[in-house]
Protein backbone atom coordinates (compact mmCIF):
# COMPACT_ATOMS: atom_id res chain seq x y z
CA UNK A 1 0.00 0.00 0.00
CA UNK A 2 2.60 2.68 1.14
CA UNK A 3 6.39 2.32 0.16
CA UNK A 4 8.55 4.62 1.88
CA UNK A 5 11.85 5.93 -0.26
CA UNK A 6 14.70 8.00 1.57
CA UNK A 7 15.48 9.79 -1.95
CA UNK A 8 12.23 10.34 -3.26
CA UNK A 9 8.37 10.82 -2.83
CA UNK A 10 5.87 8.10 -0.74
CA UNK A 11 4.68 5.35 -3.37
CA UNK A 12 1.04 5.03 -3.30
CA UNK A 13 -0.99 2.42 -5.41
CA UNK A 14 -4.35 3.73 -6.37
CA UNK A 15 -7.07 1.85 -8.14
CA UNK A 16 -9.48 3.76 -10.66
CA UNK A 17 -12.47 1.89 -10.99
CA UNK A 18 -16.35 2.06 -12.39
CA UNK A 19 -18.40 0.57 -15.23
CA UNK A 20 -17.35 0.28 -18.91
CA UNK A 21 -16.91 3.30 -20.69
CA UNK A 22 -16.81 5.74 -17.70
CA UNK A 23 -13.78 7.27 -18.23
CA UNK A 24 -11.17 5.48 -16.32
CA UNK A 25 -8.47 5.11 -19.39
CA UNK A 26 -8.95 8.63 -19.99
CA UNK A 27 -8.31 9.81 -16.92
CA UNK A 28 -5.24 7.67 -16.45
CA UNK A 29 -3.82 9.55 -19.48
CA UNK A 30 -5.05 12.96 -18.81
CA UNK A 31 -2.81 13.21 -15.17
CA UNK A 32 0.02 10.53 -15.56
CA UNK A 33 3.26 12.16 -16.02
CA UNK A 34 4.68 8.98 -17.72
CA UNK A 35 3.59 7.70 -21.16
CA UNK A 36 0.87 5.23 -20.12
CA UNK A 37 0.22 1.34 -20.61
CA UNK A 38 -2.79 0.47 -22.06
CA UNK A 39 -4.12 -3.20 -22.32
CA UNK A 40 -7.09 -1.83 -25.27
CA UNK A 41 -8.55 -4.13 -27.74
CA UNK A 42 -11.18 -2.96 -30.52
CA UNK A 43 -14.88 -3.86 -29.89
CA UNK A 44 -16.50 -6.36 -31.94
CA UNK A 45 -19.84 -7.87 -33.21
CA UNK A 46 -18.84 -11.44 -31.16
CA UNK A 47 -18.90 -8.92 -28.17
CA UNK A 48 -22.19 -6.74 -28.65
CA UNK A 49 -24.44 -9.51 -26.83
CA UNK A 50 -21.85 -8.92 -23.27
CA UNK A 51 -20.83 -5.20 -23.45
CA UNK A 52 -23.59 -2.73 -23.51
CA UNK A 53 -22.74 0.61 -25.07
CA UNK A 54 -26.14 2.45 -24.62
CA UNK A 55 -25.42 5.61 -23.51
CA UNK A 56 -21.69 5.56 -25.18
CA UNK A 57 -22.26 4.44 -28.45
CA UNK A 58 -19.34 6.19 -29.87
CA UNK A 59 -17.37 4.23 -27.75
CA UNK A 60 -14.77 1.68 -30.10
CA UNK A 61 -12.25 0.35 -27.75
CA UNK A 62 -12.00 -1.45 -23.94
CA UNK A 63 -9.60 -2.39 -21.91
CA UNK A 64 -8.73 -5.49 -21.45
CA UNK A 65 -6.28 -5.92 -18.66
CA UNK A 66 -5.31 -2.48 -16.80
CA UNK A 67 -4.44 0.84 -17.65
CA UNK A 68 -1.41 2.18 -15.54
CA UNK A 69 0.10 5.37 -14.98
CA UNK A 70 2.02 7.72 -12.83
CA UNK A 71 1.60 11.72 -11.10
CA UNK A 72 3.17 12.99 -8.07
CA UNK A 73 1.40 14.95 -6.11
CA UNK A 74 3.14 18.04 -4.49
CA UNK A 75 6.20 16.27 -4.42
CA UNK A 76 5.61 13.98 -1.20
CA UNK A 77 3.30 11.31 -3.24
CA UNK A 78 4.38 9.04 -5.93
CA UNK A 79 0.64 8.03 -7.35
CA UNK A 80 0.60 4.81 -9.48
CA UNK A 81 -2.33 4.71 -11.18
CA UNK A 82 -4.52 1.01 -12.17
CA UNK A 83 -6.70 1.43 -14.03
CA UNK A 84 -9.34 -1.78 -14.23
CA UNK A 85 -11.21 -3.17 -17.03
CA UNK A 86 -15.06 -2.71 -16.40
CA UNK A 87 -16.74 -5.55 -18.02
CA UNK A 88 -18.02 -8.55 -15.07
CA UNK A 89 -15.96 -11.00 -17.50
CA UNK A 90 -12.70 -9.36 -16.48
CA UNK A 91 -13.25 -9.09 -13.08
CA UNK A 92 -11.04 -12.02 -11.86
CA UNK A 93 -8.20 -9.73 -12.27
CA UNK A 94 -9.97 -7.42 -9.99
CA UNK A 95 -8.54 -8.71 -6.76
CA UNK A 96 -4.60 -9.22 -8.30
CA UNK A 97 -5.03 -5.47 -8.62
CA UNK A 98 -6.18 -4.41 -5.59
CA UNK A 99 -3.93 -6.09 -3.47
CA UNK A 100 -1.91 -3.46 -1.37
CA UNK A 101 -3.52 -0.07 -3.00
CA UNK A 102 -4.20 2.71 -0.65
CA UNK A 103 -7.85 3.18 -1.98
CA UNK A 104 -10.01 3.99 -5.10
CA UNK A 105 -11.54 6.10 -7.19
CA UNK A 106 -15.07 4.63 -8.38
CA UNK A 107 -15.86 6.75 -11.41
CA UNK A 108 -19.79 7.37 -12.23
CA UNK A 109 -22.12 8.43 -15.29
CA UNK A 110 -24.86 9.98 -14.29
CA UNK A 111 -26.51 8.07 -17.26
CA UNK A 112 -25.60 4.79 -16.68
CA UNK A 113 -25.39 5.03 -12.50
CA UNK A 114 -26.47 1.64 -11.94
CA UNK A 115 -23.09 0.29 -13.77
CA UNK A 116 -20.91 1.59 -10.67
CA UNK A 117 -22.91 -0.38 -8.03
CA UNK A 118 -20.64 -3.62 -8.04
CA UNK A 119 -17.47 -1.94 -7.84
CA UNK A 120 -18.89 0.46 -5.17
CA UNK A 121 -19.96 -2.84 -3.71
CA UNK A 122 -16.39 -4.48 -4.15
CA UNK A 123 -14.42 -1.77 -2.10
CA UNK A 124 -16.87 -1.51 0.49
CA UNK A 125 -16.84 -5.80 1.23
CA UNK A 126 -13.10 -5.15 0.99
CA UNK A 127 -13.35 -2.31 3.30
CA UNK A 128 -11.06 -0.80 0.99
CA UNK A 129 -11.35 3.56 0.95
CA UNK A 130 -12.77 4.94 -1.87
CA UNK A 131 -14.49 8.17 -3.10
CA UNK A 132 -17.12 8.14 -5.99
CA UNK A 133 -16.13 10.74 -8.74
CA UNK A 134 -19.24 11.85 -11.43
CA UNK A 135 -17.56 12.17 -14.53
CA UNK A 136 -19.40 14.80 -16.84
CA UNK A 137 -19.95 14.31 -20.22
CA UNK A 138 -21.48 15.95 -22.79
CA UNK A 139 -25.54 15.68 -22.97
CA UNK A 140 -26.16 13.94 -19.38
CA UNK A 141 -27.96 15.67 -16.57
CA UNK A 142 -26.43 16.76 -14.01
CA UNK A 143 -26.84 16.20 -10.46
CA UNK A 144 -25.70 17.31 -6.95
CA UNK A 145 -23.36 14.90 -5.00
CA UNK A 146 -25.35 14.51 -2.28
CA UNK A 147 -28.10 12.88 -4.94
CA UNK A 148 -25.66 10.84 -6.17
CA UNK A 149 -24.58 9.41 -2.75
CA UNK A 150 -28.55 8.62 -1.84
CA UNK A 151 -29.13 7.15 -5.32
CA UNK A 152 -25.65 5.06 -4.35
CA UNK A 153 -26.50 4.05 -1.11
CA UNK A 154 -23.43 5.32 0.17
CA UNK A 155 -22.07 5.02 3.98
CA UNK A 156 -22.06 8.75 5.13
CA UNK A 157 -18.41 9.90 5.24
CA UNK A 158 -17.77 8.48 1.49
CA UNK A 159 -16.95 11.31 -0.39
CA UNK A 160 -18.72 12.40 -3.42
CA UNK A 161 -17.32 14.42 -5.84
CA UNK A 162 -17.98 16.35 -9.46
CA UNK A 163 -15.35 16.02 -12.47
CA UNK A 164 -14.37 16.30 -15.67
CA UNK A 165 -11.64 13.84 -16.24
CA UNK A 166 -10.41 15.38 -19.53
CA UNK A 167 -9.29 18.44 -17.75
CA UNK A 168 -6.01 17.71 -15.76
CA UNK A 169 -6.22 19.53 -12.94
CA UNK A 170 -10.60 18.19 -12.33
CA UNK A 171 -8.67 14.84 -12.46
CA UNK A 172 -5.73 15.68 -9.98
CA UNK A 173 -8.03 17.31 -7.15
CA UNK A 174 -9.96 13.59 -7.44
CA UNK A 175 -6.89 12.55 -6.47
CA UNK A 176 -5.69 14.32 -3.34
CA UNK A 177 -9.68 13.90 -2.42
CA UNK A 178 -9.14 10.24 -2.05
CA UNK A 179 -5.23 10.56 -0.75
CA UNK A 180 -7.12 12.76 1.77
CA UNK A 181 -9.82 10.19 2.70
CA UNK A 182 -8.02 7.50 2.43
CA UNK A 183 -5.16 9.21 5.22
CA UNK A 184 -8.45 10.00 7.40
CA UNK A 185 -10.03 6.40 7.26
CA UNK A 186 -6.56 4.39 7.89
CA UNK A 187 -6.29 6.97 11.07
CA UNK A 188 -9.34 6.22 12.57
CA UNK A 189 -8.96 2.57 12.31
CA UNK A 190 -6.06 2.44 14.34
CA UNK A 191 -6.51 0.88 17.62
CA UNK A 192 -6.64 2.84 20.57
CA UNK A 193 -3.70 2.71 22.57
CA UNK A 194 -4.17 0.44 25.50
CA UNK A 195 -4.38 1.92 28.99
CA UNK A 196 -2.30 0.46 32.24
CA UNK A 197 -4.20 0.21 35.10
CA UNK A 198 -2.05 -1.60 37.28
CA UNK A 199 -1.82 -4.88 38.77
CA UNK A 200 -4.84 -6.72 39.20
CA UNK A 201 -5.33 -7.48 43.39
CA UNK A 202 -5.59 -10.92 44.20
CA UNK A 203 -8.48 -12.38 46.55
Amino acid sequence: MVSARSDGPMALKILIAGGFGVGKTTMVGTVSEIQPLRTEERLTEAGAQVDSIDGVERKTTTTVAMDFGKITLRDRFALYLFGTPGQDRFWFFWDDIAQGSLGAVVLADTRRLRDCFAAVDYFERREIPFIVAVNHFDGSRHYDTTTVAAALDLDPGIPVVLCDVREKDSAKEILIALVEHASRTYAQRRPEPATYVGPVARR
